[in-house]
């Protein structure tokens, strides 16, 4: 059987941007006849962003991995979950691994076991240029997930002068020689599934830094806006990543917001009802239930 479908995994680090890439993928894809299939792994609640994807894919064209590691533990069911995909004519297989995957472990071990009809999988590494190698102990594992991407890009940019994002590009060209360096409005998706698998051999890296404590509570209503801000800067640094869904007073949609890396806090209307509920999750060191519960009481009892 002739390998014709295309398995694309988009890795980075929390915040890079790589649901937005997806998004964009999925968009592009659709618009020129392929028919993508997508998988997102997370640590927690995976399902909260994959029902992001319902107003552009079928809900039977997207699959949620949620509490596993696809890089170790996990990488079976994941394995299983490409294999049990319809075959197309012009499909394409996009996955998302969450944002603190030991990625060259990924790519060895998914391309093991696949049915015939697939093409090797290729992997595109997304960089937030403007934090890159800002992480403090994780800038280890940020540097390591580009070391076998085949493509590499490139995000945050509008902030940052010409000499500060060569100087980024050179780090990632010593990283990963072999791979191109492109901002997102330079893609061509048609040209995606011509990408060969990278060849480039990765720094040695202890799997273990890849695994992250995380958890999530319930979310109650919010009596204003202003209790997202407070909720996301009572949560400790350490965790890497924050995000919630709930109701706000007033309002008859539900509220998505995520606070990165940076701390950068970003708010957004969410697409329809979330199937798990109102949810608070959090990634990273200090994840604990109770520290969450105290952060979402005192935003709701904050005076604004």
């Amino acid at each position: 059987m002739k390998q014709t479908e295309a398995i694309i995994t988009v890795v980075g680090f929390l915040g890079a941007g790589k649901t937005t890439l997806l998004k964009y993928l999925v968009n592009e894809y659709i618009g020129i006849g392929w028919e993508p299939y997508v998988i997102l792994n997370d640590y927690e609640n995976a399902y909260m962003d994959a029902q992001q994807f319902t107003d552009q894919l079928q809900s039977n064209t997207i699959k949620a991995l949620n509490g596993s590691c696809i890089c170790c533990s996990g990488i079976i069911e994941l394995r299983n979950t490409v294999n049990r995909i319809p075959e197309r004519k012009n499909g394409v297989t996009l996955i998302e691994a969450n944002g603190t995957s030991d990625t060259c472990a990924l790519m060895e071990f998914l391309a093991v076991g696949l049915k015939d009809h697939f093409l090797p999988p290729v992997q595109i590494g997304v960089v937030d240029v403007k934090n890159w190698q800002q992480r403090g102990e994780h800038n280890e594992l940020e540097a390591n997930q580009i070391q076998v991407s085949s493509l590499i890009v490139l995000t945050h940019l509008d902030s940052l002068t010409k000499n500060a994002i060569e100087i980024v590009k050179n780090e990632l060209r010593s990283l990963n020689p072999a791979a191109q360096l492109i901002p997102v409005e330079a893609l061509d998706v048609s040209l995606l599934p011509e990408l060969l698998p990278s060849e480039n051999k990765a720094q040695q890296f202890e799997h273990q830094k890849s695994h992250w404590s995380s958890c999530s509570v319930d979310l109650p209503m919010l009596p204003n806006i202003e209790c997202i801000y407070d909720i996301c800067n009572m949560l400790p640094m350490s965790m890497l990543r924050v995000k919630g869904c709930t109701m706000v007073v007033g309002d008859d949609f539900y509220t998505y917001f995520e606070r990165k890396p940076d701390g950068e806090i970003h708010i957004r209307p969410f697409n329809g009802v979330p199937i798990t509920g109102n949810k608070l999750l959090t990634v990273g060191n200090g994840s604990d239930p109770e520290i969450l519960n105290k952060a979402i009481q005192v935003g709701m009892n904050a005076v604004h």
